[in-house]
């Protein structure tokens, strides 16, 4: 929906939660309506963007976030219209949420960072400067009391303290991840996400093809039990209820995983594909329809090179 809009509807959807009018949801919202089966499939990208990440919030938009310059695209599902409402810092976005507030949390990829954009000015709130070390810090979700978001080059997590105050860069959590975790040749911790019972993280390991489930405390991270499945490519990721879905990058295929409640067993169903894949990367949802953004790592980037998002049912 455009930019003047979303303030309007943020007001609106407080004052209705606080009536008891609306449920509160830690996803999206259950009031989407049943025409959203005449949204687009397709969401074309401004050339040349590189899209990594997507986020998408209560109403019908999504951000997306630039690998080439870290901008910010902004897109109304229902007509598939869109423009950049934050220039980007000239490092890279990476993986993407968005919280009630209207805060973009986005991960800063090599330039070892995580930001927050206001998504109705488009200016960026905060810089959290997570580490000098070589790094990629590639994904992020939101917790009740933290912003946690992977580094794939380094054993560790960085936690953002939540609140309607943004925190101070002194107040970031590095969390070393122990236990079962291994680093490896290659990229290590990719996507993240929260157990069904909302007591840990679930982060895979885009290496291995291993999906931890790590202790928010203490950083012990132990194997989930897949039944010797392997998540390859394993890179973005997204828990509805018990399902976790789970983007399989250069293997052009999503993973659908039914979990139990503490997010320690699951058991692999049949992956999602769509033939309009190219190296789908990270999941949001909208209604009954999932959001993934095409990467397109096998296609050599030109600043002409044509960039698109496309949406499968779950």
């Amino acid at each position: 929906m455009p930019r003047r809009y979303t303030l309007t509807v943020r007001l609106l959807l407080t004052v209705l939660l606080a009536a008891g009018l609306v449920a509160s949801s830690t996803g999206p919202a259950s009031t989407h309506g049943k025409d959203d089966r005449s949204f687009p499939d397709r969401i074309e990208l401004p050339d040349g963007f590189r899209p990594e990440g997507i986020a998408i919030g209560h109403g019908r938009t999504a951000w997306f976030g630039s690998l080439a310059d870290g901008d910010i695209y902004e897109a109304d599902l229902r007509t598939g219209a869109g423009e950049v409402i934050s220039e980007g810092p000239g490092t890279s976005s990476v993986g993407l949420k968005v919280d009630r507030c209207g805060r973009l949390f986005v991960a800063g990829g090599p330039a070892g960072n995580g930001r927050v954009v206001d998504t109705d000015s488009g200016k960026i709130l905060a810089t959290y400067q997570f580490t000098d070390k070589p790094s990629f810090v590639n994904d992020v979700v939101l917790t009740k009391r933290f912003a946690w978001f992977t580094d794939s080059m380094n054993a560790v997590l960085y936690g953002v303290p939540l609140g309607r105050k943004l925190a101070e860069e002194s107040d970031v959590v590095r969390l070393p991840l122990t236990g079962d975790w291994e680093q490896v040749a290659g990229f290590n911790a990719n996507g993240i996400a929260r157990t069904p019972d909302r007591r840990a993280l679930l982060v895979v390991q885009s290496a291995t093809g291993f999906l931890f489930r790590v202790n928010p405390r203490t950083g012990n991270a132990t194997r989930v039990d897949l039944g010797g499945a392997q998540l390859t490519n394993g890179d973005g990721m997204l828990l509805i209820r018990r399902t976790l879905y789970v983007a399989q990058n250069r293997d052009n295929k999503v993973a659908v995983i039914r979990l139990n409640r503490s997010g320690t067993e699951g058991d692999v169903r049949k992956p999602k594909t769509s033939p309009d894949f190219d190296v789908p990367t990270t999941i949001a949802r909208f209604g009954k329809y999932l959001y993934l953004p095409n990467a397109r790592f096998t296609t050599t980037p030109t600043p002409t090179t044509e960039y698109s998002a496309n949406r499968i049912r779950r």
